[in-house]
């Protein structure tokens, strides 16, 4: 079905943060699979977990015990402060299982039709309830009708929230990304999110944390909330947790887990030996190499290096970032510069239509990220001398 508009380009190996297209090309990936290529390619500690666990076993469905699934699950709920697990195959799937906690937390405190707020400018998933609750006009067109219980409002603003609490009764729970990736890399200010986990605890609501692909390192911490060191009830996982195996995660505390009991939820393949296996060894890898403390700090660097280089530049709104994940907004669509970057052989792309966004893996190398630096310099210099 034609529901990609692929570039014509086609890799068949990588290395590292290194990717060779079909004619021995090779390009740096400063998009790491859209942020899910952590340790970048072909990375040895993986190769070994899934070679190793391929060879005895690779399936058996959660009719049974798994022991892997268990271990994993210990490994992210003592890194992020929950308490349950509930494994699945990618980050809509997660937050669809988000999705249904809230409602059903809701049911049990006898509430008929829980509401969950989301808000302005979020991305959360292409199934319908997750695309609901995404705002984004364009991929909602022909697909009512959409599902209720959910509402919207203006992101980074605390006030808007707490009105819409006094206006909208049956409100169960708050629903957010920590910094917006596909509405552009957008970073509320510091303290919102405290505010907003403060204002879940004083109206019971659960407070939900879409770490899809802020998580795993990203923004130079394990969890992008553990930047105001906010602790949610319910949060999801995906991209980088599996380095490209397809595996997401939902975590919660014990409140919000609660009401989910035998039958309430499934996945047939969700956390199955194989992908089990290689989750642990990302995690394996990122806390043996001290991966978030390695973001922070290159991230920064980097964010100020472009912030330097294009700070005259016109036609460059804003240069913004949060560890290894950085926006750069221009005051016009730029769609080209991905074009321009690939024939320079470095893989970028462009999100919310004019923010050059760059999701590099982790593990690059500083002589690497000043060659993405530089690029991305020249490319957007070239761009905006039209």
């Amino acid at each position: 079905m034609e529901t990609y508009k692929r570039i014509p380009l086609a890799f068949e190996s990588g290395s590292g943060a290194w990717l060779t297209d079909t004619m021995g090309n090779r390009y740096l990936d400063a998009l790491a699979g859209i942020a899910v290529c952590g340790l970048g390619h072909a990375h040895p500690d993986i190769q070994k977990a899934l070679s190793e666990q391929a060879s005895k076993l690779v399936h058996t469905s959660n009719l049974y015990e798994i022991p892997l699934q268990q271990q994993l699950a210990d490994e992210l709920c003592l890194l992020s402060g929950l308490e349950k697990a509930f494994f699945c195959n990618s980050g809509a799937e997660a937050n669809e299982a988000a999705i249904k906690i809230c409602r059903k937390f809701g049911h049990e405190k006898g509430n008929p039709s829980p509401v969950i707020v989301v808000m302005n400018g979020s991305f959360h998933g292409r199934t319908l309830a997750t695309l609901t609750a995404t705002d984004n006009s364009k991929i909602k067109v022909g697909f009512d009708p959409l599902i209720e219980g959910f509402i919207h409002v203006p992101y980074n603003d605390i006030s808007a929230l707490e009105q819409v609490y006094k206006t909208c009764p049956g409100i169960v729970a708050v629903m957010l990304e920590p910094v917006q990736g596909e509405n552009g890399v957008v970073i509320p200010e510091h303290g919102y999110l405290k505010k907003v986990s403060q204002f879940c605890k004083d109206q019971d609501l659960l407070l939900v944390l879409d770490e899809v692909q802020t998580g795993m390192c990203r923004t130079g911490k394990w969890f992008a909330c553990q930047h105001e060191q906010v602790l949610p009830d319910v949060m999801t996982l995906a991209k980088s947790l599996g380095n490209g195996v397809p595996i997401g995660a939902c975590l919660a505390n014990e409140k919000a887990a609660a009401p989910m009991t035998p039958g309430s939820h499934a996945s047939t393949f969700g956390g199955n030996p194989l992908c089990a296996s290689a989750a642990l060894a990302v995690i394996n890898y990122m806390r043996r190499h001290k991966m978030d403390q390695r973001v922070a700090d290159l991230g920064i660097t980097m964010l100020e290096q472009l912030q330097h280089a294009l700070k005259d530049k016109d036609g460059v709104r804003e240069v913004r970032g949060l560890g290894l994940m950085i926006g750069i907004e221009m005051d016009t669509d730029c769609l080209e510069i991905v074009s321009k970057a690939q024939k320079r052989n470095l893989l970028i792309n462009v999100t919310a239509g004019n923010v050059i966004r760059l999701l590099p893996p982790l593990i690059i190398s500083d002589d690497e990220a000043n060659q993405i630096i530089a690029t991305v310099t020249d490319v957007v210099t070239e761009f905006v001398s039209g």
